[in-house]
């Protein structure tokens, strides 16, 4: 064996650069999201293991194997359980959720009945790399940072990366630049500091373990190096505030509060519980450079740091945050207990336990407790345990430097975070964490907690560590290969092929070759099922069969229910069509009653079933049903039978209320009547019920106690602008102009959007035209054509202008309005113009004669060539 050598091998500084460069790569390749990450990922892992364990080979030294890098192990051997395809009856036992779904949904497609525990293996394929390569770069940088220079450089590489993508973000800000670079767009939001990470959450958790290492380097630097540690943890912290995440901002300062306990937790030999001189110097610099941090990005974003703050300002608030879908995820979780769902099926696997409609895709948890326990089941949970037993001892550990109490500070706090985020499930944060765990795992200091027995050590040989490394590579790339596919991907060719028009045997066989890959995404089942309904009502049985497949892996899909809806329609099944759409409106789809299924109901029967159990959702489809031309008899069954079903349920009187104004419509006034009376009985003081008495009441021909109910209204809800258009607009029908004005008057200060001033206006411009001050009038109606130039504004400028006199300025208004127009309904309004145009060139005939009569000739010329001239 090599004689030890005191110098660092050239391997292990091969090794140290590798794992530099996987510092920097992570946070540059957009935190580690893209799908291409993972080739360098296990690349630049696998060779960074075989450096090391050569370097160990020539100072003559084993390999050390911490307890936290068991985990991954375990993971990665998770995973391959995960991906063995298992015969029926061991499937069922193992996983019965995933027995059931190729029984229900694969089988009668042609897919075997064996199968493997996850729901997605491409991805578990992915996750089983990732959990490889975190293994090597765990093992490798535990044995480069034997070295006290590798580990600093380490730390240092970590701290001045956070400072850089800081500055990055800074940088965009103060530029005023929304694309990263100035080339590349986010797709899906905007983040308020713009840097490579997409995510300002996942920012946030690398800026502050960055911020905290940073920290702990400058507390144990010189003079010159100190200041530039300390500017990085300051950069790194304003980045954190800037990100504008309520949670990386929290455990950011939970971290610095924890650097500052445990280094005035240090104290002098023989000087007892008294913190040393030096121990209050360091809590005093961390005390600085948080105020510094604090500083710098409350004085950048202070307002939108309050606005963000005002948010969560209330429990309700948070329990609708991501809190609020914790229960779903642990009841997915629960159904996987033995085996899991498979490591990263939960994308595909979970819209199968969403029982509430969502409008974003949900890829992970955002809990790392839950992420575990869905793809692992109790296996993992008994990992995250480990884990945690592994971090607890190295915190409770004695004579810890203050870099590394920095260090320890910064995971616990990223790891706290990951109990409302997912950052650690991308490589920037995971390959950081676990680097910068490396720099304190180290066998120098291995010691146990006073008073425990210390076990032996675990160590390899560099032999075996190397043949170890290659076989962890080869396999890591070896599951990339049918880990490429990735679920976006599969459903963008499926759609793109739909798209294309391409023949529909062709779609079912890609399809189905996608479904084998992905058999738990509902989305692929409903592509092919939409592709079955464009077919034509022949294949309406093909459709359904698909899309009941996507519905039994998303029951709250709003686009299936309405697609199957269709498909029930065409196969005779009415009834259950209409629950359906019911169903697909309940899910989200805010069109699916109102726009498609109202067209379609025969009988009040069918409407019953249309009808949502919620009542808001009911009463919204009371509105479409006063708004839509329907026949009147079904509609009137309905609101009987409804006011019936929803008496008990809060808020029904709109019920009533709806009802009410179908009647008005109609002009029955009796039942009208009696159903006010009905109503006052329940809501004797509601606002919008006081409102429709009055608009019976002006119905009935009684106008003058309407405006008097109206106007002791006013005075009781002086916000209400809507109650103060009405009470104007039927004072100006009465004729009482001046008082019309005043009421909107005073109703001016309580005007919110342009939507309302443009109301107040027009109203204000007829209270002046039927006064006869049709210059102010002509002002008014001129200015709401600025705020919401509509054709209607428009006309109403050109009415007046006419009657003013003004031909030639009508003309043009009515043009402008026409241009709003489809181009099918400006026909309508050609004659105007052609009328108006008539006038204009009639009047200036006129006034052409009456110069030419003018004796001043000259004059007359003059006067000639202005009025020619065109305004």
């Amino acid at each position: 064996m090599p004689s030890p050598s005191r110098r660092t091998s050239r391997f292990s500084l091969g090794a140290e650069v590798l794992l530099a460069g996987l510092l920097v790569l992570g946070p540059l390749a957009l935190g580690g999201a893209p799908s291409w990450m993972p080739w360098p990922l296990v690349g630049f892992a696998a060779v960074a293991a075989v450096l090391a364990s050569v370097g160990a080979r020539r100072q003559g030294r084993k390999l050390h194997v911490p307890l936290l890098a068991l985990p991954f192990v375990a993971g990665a051997g998770l995973c391959l359980v995960q991906l063995v395809p298992l015969p029926p009856g061991w499937l069922a036992w193992v996983s019965p959720e995933a027995a059931a779904l190729r029984e229900f949904a694969l089988v009668p497609l042609g897919f075997p009945a064996a199968g493997p525990v996850s729901l997605d293996p491409p991805a578990t394929w992915r996750e089983l790399a990732k959990s490889l390569a975190y293994a090597l770069v765990f093992l490798a940088a535990v044995e480069v940072c034997r070295s006290q220079r590798s580990r600093r450089r380490l730390l240092a590489t970590l701290a001045f990366t956070g400072a850089g993508v800081a500055l990055v973000g800074l940088g965009h800000a103060m530029l005023g630049l929304d694309l990263l670079f100035g080339v590349r767009t986010y797709a899906h939001v905007q983040p308020p500091l713009v840097t490579p990470f997409g995510n300002p959450n996942h920012l946030a958790g690398f800026l502050g373990l960055s911020a905290t290492v940073a920290l702990g380097l400058a507390l144990t630097q010189e003079r010159l190096k100190r200041v530039a540690f300390f500017a990085s943890a300051v950069l790194s912290g304003v980045g954190v505030l800037l990100s504008l995440s309520r949670a990386g901002i929290f455990f950011f300062l939970v971290g610095q509060v924890l650097v500052a306990l445990g280094v005035l937790r240090q104290r002098r030999p023989g000087s007892g519980r008294r913190p040393s001189r030096s121990a209050w110097g360091g809590g005093l610099a961390v005390l600085l450079v948080l105020c510094a941090s604090l500083g710098a990005g409350g004085y950048v974003a202070w307002e939108k740091l309050v606005a963000e703050a005002s948010t969560a300002r209330s429990v309700e608030t948070l329990r609708r945050g991501k809190v609020e879908l914790w229960p779903m995820m642990a009841e997915a979780a629960w159904a996987f207990p033995v085996l899991g769902m498979g490591r990263g099926a939960f994308e595909a696997a979970f819209p199968r336990y969403q029982s509430e409609p969502n409008p974003n895709t949900l890829t992970h948890p955002e809990n790392a407790v839950l992420q575990l326990a869905a793809e692992f089941g109790v296996p993992g949970l008994v990992l995250l345990a480990v884990m945690g037993w592994g971090f607890a001892r190295l915190l409770f550990r004695r004579r810890l430097e203050r870099v590394e109490l920095a260090v320890l500070a910064g995971v616990f706090a990223l790891g706290l975070h990951n109990l409302f985020d997912f950052s650690l499930e991308l490589p920037a944060c995971a390959v950081a964490a676990l680097v910068a765990l490396a720099t304190v795992v180290r066998p120098e200091a291995g010691e146990r907690p006073e008073g425990a027995v210390s076990p032996a050590r675990w160590s390899l040989s560099p032999r075996w560590a190397v043949a170890g490394a290659v076989g962890f590579g080869l396999l890591g790339f070896g599951a990339l290969v049918p880990g490429r596919h990735t679920l976006a991907a599969s459903e963008a060719e499926l759609t793109a092929l739909i798209a294309s028009r391409a023949p529909l045997e062709e779609v079912r066989a890609r399809g189905l070759s996608l479904i084998g890959r992905h058999p738990a995404d509902y989305l692929l089942y409903g592509l092919v099922g939409t592709a079955y309904t464009e077919a034509g009502d022949a294949r309406a049985g093909e459709a359904l069969a698909f899309i009941n497949r996507a519905l039994y892996l998303k029951p709250v899909d709003a686009g299936a229910h309405r697609v199957a809806a269709r498909a029930l329609l065409v196969l005779g099944h009415r009834q259950q069509a209409f629950l359906e759409y019911r169903l697909a409106r309940e899910a989200g789809d805010s069109e699916a009653l109102s726009h498609e299924a109202l067209r379609q109901v025969r009988t009040v029967e069918e409407l019953q079933t249309l009808t949502p159990e919620k009542g808001a959702l009911a009463w919204e489809l009371a509105a479409a049903l006063v708004a839509q031309p329907a026949p009147m008899e079904r509609t009137l069954a309905w609101f009987a039978w409804a006011r019936e079903h929803f008496a008990t349920v809060p808020g029904s009187e709109s019920l009533w209320m709806d009802e009410v104004r179908l009647r008005l419509g109609r002009g029955e006034l009796r039942e009208a009547e009696g159903l006010c009376d009905e109503l006052e009985q329940r809501v004797p003081d509601k606002l919008e019920y006081q409102v429709l008495r009055a608009e019976l009441l002006r119905a009935q021909g009684q106008g003058l106690e309407s405006i008097q109910r109206l106007e002791r209204l006013v005075p009781r809800y002086p916000e209400d602008v809507g109650l103060a258009f009405t009470l104007a607009s039927q004072l100006l029908e009465a004729g009482l102009t001046r008082r019309a004005r005043e009421v909107l008057g005073r109703a001016t200060p309580f005007v919110m959007d342009s939507s309302q001033r443009a109301r107040l206006l027009t109203l204000e411009g007829a209270c002046f035209e039927r006064e006869g001050l049709l210059s102010r009038a002509l002002e008014r109606y001129q200015t709401v054509t600025w705020l919401i130039p509509s054709a209607e504004a428009h006309f109403t400028v050109a009415r007046l202008q006419e009657a003013m006199g003004r031909y030639g300025d009508a003309a043009r208004s009515v043009r402008e309005g026409g241009q709003r127009l489809p181009v099918e309904a400006r026909k309508q309004w050609e004659p105007w113009v052609a009328r108006l145009e008539d006038r204009q060139r009639q009047l200036m005939e006129d006034r052409r004669q009456e110069l030419l009569s003018n004796p001043h000739e000259q004059e007359a010329e003059h006067l000639l060539r202005t009025a020619e001239e065109p305004p």
